[in-house]
Protein backbone atom coordinates (compact mmCIF):
# COMPACT_ATOMS: atom_id res chain seq x y z
CA UNK A 1 0.00 0.00 0.00
CA UNK A 2 2.86 2.16 0.99
CA UNK A 3 4.58 1.88 -2.86
CA UNK A 4 1.24 2.76 -4.28
CA UNK A 5 1.18 5.49 -2.23
CA UNK A 6 4.50 6.83 -3.22
CA UNK A 7 3.65 6.04 -6.98
CA UNK A 8 0.49 8.23 -6.74
CA UNK A 9 2.19 11.12 -4.94
CA UNK A 10 5.16 10.89 -7.73
CA UNK A 11 2.29 10.92 -10.55
CA UNK A 12 0.35 13.63 -8.95
CA UNK A 13 3.88 16.01 -8.78
CA UNK A 14 4.88 15.23 -12.50
CA UNK A 15 1.62 16.21 -13.51
CA UNK A 16 1.77 19.34 -11.49
CA UNK A 17 5.63 19.99 -12.67
CA UNK A 18 3.81 19.18 -16.17
CA UNK A 19 0.81 21.51 -16.19
CA UNK A 20 3.61 24.52 -14.46
CA UNK A 21 5.64 23.83 -17.59
CA UNK A 22 3.57 24.31 -20.48
CA UNK A 23 2.11 27.64 -18.11
CA UNK A 24 5.63 29.02 -18.27
CA UNK A 25 6.96 28.25 -21.74
CA UNK A 26 3.51 28.06 -23.43
CA UNK A 27 4.59 30.95 -25.21
CA UNK A 28 7.71 29.52 -26.66
CA UNK A 29 5.10 26.94 -27.66
CA UNK A 30 3.32 29.05 -29.74
CA UNK A 31 5.50 31.70 -30.77
CA UNK A 32 8.65 30.64 -33.06
CA UNK A 33 10.05 34.21 -33.92
CA UNK A 34 13.20 34.97 -36.08
CA UNK A 35 14.54 38.61 -34.23
CA UNK A 36 16.11 40.45 -37.08
CA UNK A 37 18.65 43.32 -36.35
CA UNK A 38 17.52 46.93 -37.09
CA UNK A 39 20.13 47.56 -39.98
CA UNK A 40 18.78 44.35 -41.49
CA UNK A 41 18.78 45.12 -45.03
CA UNK A 42 15.70 43.20 -46.54
CA UNK A 43 16.27 41.98 -50.34
CA UNK A 44 13.29 41.15 -52.39
CA UNK A 45 12.22 41.41 -56.13
CA UNK A 46 9.66 44.24 -56.04
CA UNK A 47 9.38 47.49 -54.49
CA UNK A 48 8.77 48.00 -50.84
CA UNK A 49 8.78 50.12 -48.06
CA UNK A 50 9.70 49.38 -44.56
CA UNK A 51 6.63 50.66 -42.10
CA UNK A 52 7.70 51.38 -38.22
CA UNK A 53 4.31 52.17 -36.33
CA UNK A 54 4.62 52.94 -32.70
CA UNK A 55 1.60 51.82 -30.22
CA UNK A 56 0.69 53.03 -27.05
CA UNK A 57 2.75 51.14 -24.47
CA UNK A 58 6.06 52.24 -26.72
CA UNK A 59 6.40 49.50 -28.77
CA UNK A 60 7.73 49.84 -32.02
CA UNK A 61 5.91 47.31 -34.98
CA UNK A 62 7.57 46.96 -38.22
CA UNK A 63 6.15 46.08 -41.19
CA UNK A 64 6.80 45.86 -45.24
CA UNK A 65 4.74 47.37 -47.39
CA UNK A 66 4.84 46.12 -51.04
CA UNK A 67 3.64 48.57 -53.79
CA UNK A 68 2.61 48.25 -57.40
CA UNK A 69 2.06 51.64 -59.71
CA UNK A 70 -1.71 50.92 -60.43
CA UNK A 71 -2.70 48.11 -57.93
CA UNK A 72 -6.33 46.68 -58.00
CA UNK A 73 -6.26 47.16 -54.16
CA UNK A 74 -4.14 46.07 -51.03
CA UNK A 75 -4.13 42.85 -49.61
CA UNK A 76 -3.32 43.24 -45.63
CA UNK A 77 -1.77 39.84 -44.40
CA UNK A 78 -1.34 38.16 -41.18
CA UNK A 79 1.82 35.25 -41.09
CA UNK A 80 1.82 32.62 -39.36
CA UNK A 81 3.85 31.90 -35.75
CA UNK A 82 7.43 31.34 -36.93
CA UNK A 83 10.19 32.97 -39.04
CA UNK A 84 9.78 37.02 -39.87
CA UNK A 85 9.68 38.96 -42.98
CA UNK A 86 12.04 38.00 -44.35
CA UNK A 87 10.82 34.87 -45.12
CA UNK A 88 6.86 35.96 -45.15
CA UNK A 89 7.78 38.89 -47.23
CA UNK A 90 9.39 36.25 -50.13
CA UNK A 91 6.09 34.39 -50.18
CA UNK A 92 3.86 37.24 -50.29
CA UNK A 93 5.31 38.40 -53.60
CA UNK A 94 2.67 35.63 -55.15
CA UNK A 95 0.09 38.60 -54.46
CA UNK A 96 2.54 41.53 -55.27
CA UNK A 97 2.68 39.90 -58.99
CA UNK A 98 -0.92 39.75 -59.37
CA UNK A 99 -1.45 43.55 -59.16
CA UNK A 100 -1.85 43.95 -55.29
CA UNK A 101 -0.04 46.15 -52.91
CA UNK A 102 0.70 44.17 -50.06
CA UNK A 103 1.26 45.10 -46.23
CA UNK A 104 2.80 43.01 -44.14
CA UNK A 105 3.54 42.82 -40.11
CA UNK A 106 5.74 41.31 -37.95
CA UNK A 107 4.26 40.65 -34.74
CA UNK A 108 5.89 41.76 -31.30
CA UNK A 109 9.43 40.19 -30.93
CA UNK A 110 8.98 38.99 -34.41
CA UNK A 111 11.62 40.58 -36.73
CA UNK A 112 12.50 44.49 -35.93
CA UNK A 113 9.43 44.65 -34.16
CA UNK A 114 9.61 44.91 -30.42
CA UNK A 115 7.85 45.10 -27.23
CA UNK A 116 5.89 41.88 -25.16
CA UNK A 117 3.56 39.97 -26.72
CA UNK A 118 -0.15 39.43 -25.27
CA UNK A 119 -3.38 38.92 -26.98
CA UNK A 120 -4.97 41.75 -26.55
CA UNK A 121 -1.65 43.57 -28.13
CA UNK A 122 -1.94 40.86 -30.98
CA UNK A 123 -5.22 42.46 -32.19
CA UNK A 124 -4.56 46.14 -31.03
CA UNK A 125 -1.18 46.03 -33.28
CA UNK A 126 -3.07 44.34 -36.31
CA UNK A 127 -5.24 46.96 -35.84
CA UNK A 128 -2.90 49.96 -36.49
CA UNK A 129 -2.00 48.36 -39.65
CA UNK A 130 -5.23 48.30 -40.69
CA UNK A 131 -5.51 52.09 -39.92
CA UNK A 132 -2.38 52.44 -42.11
CA UNK A 133 -3.78 50.87 -45.26
CA UNK A 134 -6.91 52.98 -44.44
CA UNK A 135 -5.09 55.99 -45.02
CA UNK A 136 -4.19 55.07 -48.48
CA UNK A 137 -7.36 52.57 -49.92
CA UNK A 138 -10.87 52.60 -49.11
CA UNK A 139 -12.02 49.79 -47.35
CA UNK A 140 -13.99 48.23 -50.77
CA UNK A 141 -10.55 47.78 -51.71
CA UNK A 142 -9.03 45.93 -48.64
CA UNK A 143 -8.94 42.19 -48.11
CA UNK A 144 -7.75 40.69 -44.95
CA UNK A 145 -5.70 37.73 -45.13
CA UNK A 146 -4.66 35.33 -42.16
CA UNK A 147 -2.79 32.39 -42.59
CA UNK A 148 -2.05 29.56 -39.60
CA UNK A 149 -1.77 31.81 -36.18
CA UNK A 150 -2.52 34.73 -38.56
CA UNK A 151 -5.94 33.58 -39.19
CA UNK A 152 -7.29 34.45 -36.01
CA UNK A 153 -5.77 38.30 -36.55
CA UNK A 154 -6.89 38.25 -39.22
CA UNK A 155 -10.68 37.39 -37.78
CA UNK A 156 -10.66 40.34 -35.22
CA UNK A 157 -9.55 42.67 -37.61
CA UNK A 158 -12.37 42.19 -40.31
CA UNK A 159 -14.79 42.22 -37.59
CA UNK A 160 -13.89 45.35 -36.29
CA UNK A 161 -13.88 46.86 -39.51
CA UNK A 162 -15.10 46.69 -42.87
CA UNK A 163 -13.13 45.14 -45.73
CA UNK A 164 -14.20 44.06 -48.45
CA UNK A 165 -13.17 40.18 -47.99
CA UNK A 166 -11.59 38.48 -45.61
CA UNK A 167 -9.12 35.23 -46.70
CA UNK A 168 -8.18 32.08 -44.37
CA UNK A 169 -5.49 29.62 -45.05
CA UNK A 170 -5.33 26.77 -42.46
CA UNK A 171 -7.26 28.63 -40.14
CA UNK A 172 -8.69 27.12 -36.53
CA UNK A 173 -11.57 26.86 -34.73
CA UNK A 174 -9.93 28.70 -31.78
CA UNK A 175 -6.37 28.35 -29.83
CA UNK A 176 -7.58 26.61 -26.94
CA UNK A 177 -9.64 24.20 -29.42
CA UNK A 178 -5.88 22.88 -30.74
CA UNK A 179 -4.48 22.61 -27.07
CA UNK A 180 -7.08 20.48 -25.92
CA UNK A 181 -6.73 18.45 -29.11
CA UNK A 182 -2.90 18.54 -29.04
CA UNK A 183 -2.76 18.20 -24.65
CA UNK A 184 -6.08 15.92 -23.93
CA UNK A 185 -4.99 15.39 -20.40
CA UNK A 186 -3.83 18.87 -19.42
CA UNK A 187 -6.67 21.57 -17.93
CA UNK A 188 -5.85 23.93 -21.15
CA UNK A 189 -8.98 26.09 -20.60
CA UNK A 190 -7.32 26.75 -17.19
CA UNK A 191 -3.58 27.75 -18.12
CA UNK A 192 -4.14 29.60 -21.65
CA UNK A 193 -3.02 32.95 -21.73
CA UNK A 194 -3.90 32.84 -25.69
CA UNK A 195 -7.34 32.08 -26.80
CA UNK A 196 -8.03 33.16 -29.91
CA UNK A 197 -11.93 32.40 -30.17
CA UNK A 198 -11.83 32.76 -33.90
CA UNK A 199 -15.26 30.66 -34.46
CA UNK A 200 -16.79 33.62 -31.76
CA UNK A 201 -14.92 36.60 -33.34
CA UNK A 202 -15.75 35.86 -37.04
CA UNK A 203 -19.54 35.86 -35.97
CA UNK A 204 -19.27 39.82 -37.00
CA UNK A 205 -17.46 39.35 -39.66
CA UNK A 206 -19.95 40.87 -42.69
CA UNK A 207 -17.84 40.61 -45.51
CA UNK A 208 -17.15 37.68 -48.19
CA UNK A 209 -15.46 34.63 -46.64
CA UNK A 210 -13.07 31.88 -47.72
CA UNK A 211 -11.69 29.20 -46.01
CA UNK A 212 -8.45 27.29 -47.70
CA UNK A 213 -7.84 24.10 -45.84
CA UNK A 214 -5.73 20.79 -46.60
CA UNK A 215 -6.80 16.91 -45.53
CA UNK A 216 -3.60 16.12 -44.61
CA UNK A 217 -3.24 19.48 -42.35
CA UNK A 218 -0.46 18.03 -39.37
CA UNK A 219 -0.69 21.21 -37.55
CA UNK A 220 -3.77 22.69 -37.67
CA UNK A 221 -6.30 19.35 -38.28
CA UNK A 222 -8.27 19.84 -41.08
CA UNK A 223 -11.69 19.35 -38.78
CA UNK A 224 -10.43 22.37 -36.37
CA UNK A 225 -11.31 24.53 -39.98
CA UNK A 226 -13.96 22.30 -41.19
CA UNK A 227 -15.98 23.31 -37.69
CA UNK A 228 -14.79 27.24 -38.09
CA UNK A 229 -16.56 27.01 -41.15
CA UNK A 230 -19.77 25.70 -39.94
CA UNK A 231 -20.08 28.03 -37.33
CA UNK A 232 -19.91 30.96 -39.91
CA UNK A 233 -23.36 32.63 -39.79
CA UNK A 234 -22.64 35.08 -42.39
CA UNK A 235 -23.88 33.41 -45.40
CA UNK A 236 -21.51 35.32 -48.11
CA UNK A 237 -18.92 32.36 -47.32
CA UNK A 238 -16.90 29.22 -48.86
CA UNK A 239 -14.47 26.46 -47.80
CA UNK A 240 -12.60 25.12 -50.27
CA UNK A 241 -10.79 21.94 -49.91
CA UNK A 242 -7.35 21.30 -51.22
CA UNK A 243 -7.20 17.24 -50.68
CA UNK A 244 -3.99 15.96 -49.57
CA UNK A 245 -2.76 19.64 -48.92
CA UNK A 246 -0.68 20.33 -45.48
CA UNK A 247 0.11 22.81 -43.70
CA UNK A 248 2.78 24.91 -45.78
CA UNK A 249 2.16 23.64 -49.37
CA UNK A 250 -1.88 24.78 -50.59
CA UNK A 251 -0.21 27.09 -52.91
CA UNK A 252 1.45 24.10 -54.59
CA UNK A 253 -2.33 23.00 -55.55
CA UNK A 254 -4.34 23.20 -58.28
CA UNK A 255 -7.23 23.71 -55.72
CA UNK A 256 -6.05 26.85 -54.40
CA UNK A 257 -3.93 28.35 -57.92
CA UNK A 258 -7.20 28.24 -59.47
CA UNK A 259 -9.76 29.68 -57.36
CA UNK A 260 -7.47 32.21 -55.23
CA UNK A 261 -8.15 35.04 -57.87
CA UNK A 262 -12.36 34.76 -57.03
CA UNK A 263 -11.25 34.88 -53.48
CA UNK A 264 -9.36 38.09 -54.33
CA UNK A 265 -12.31 39.32 -56.26
CA UNK A 266 -11.23 39.24 -59.54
Amino acid sequence: MRRLRTIFYWLVGFYAVLILLLYLFQEKILFHPEVLPKDFVFEFDHVFEEVYLPSEDGAELHGIHFKNQNPKGVILYFHGNSGSLRRWGELTTFFVEKNYDVVIMDYRGYGKSTGALTEQRLYDDAQLFYEYVLKQFSENEIIVYGRSLGTGVAIKVAADNKPERLVLETPYYSIQEIAETKFPFIPTSSILKYRIPSHEMIQDVRCAITIYHGTNDQVVPFPSGKRLYESILNKNKKFIVVPDGSHNNLILYQEYLSTIDSALGN
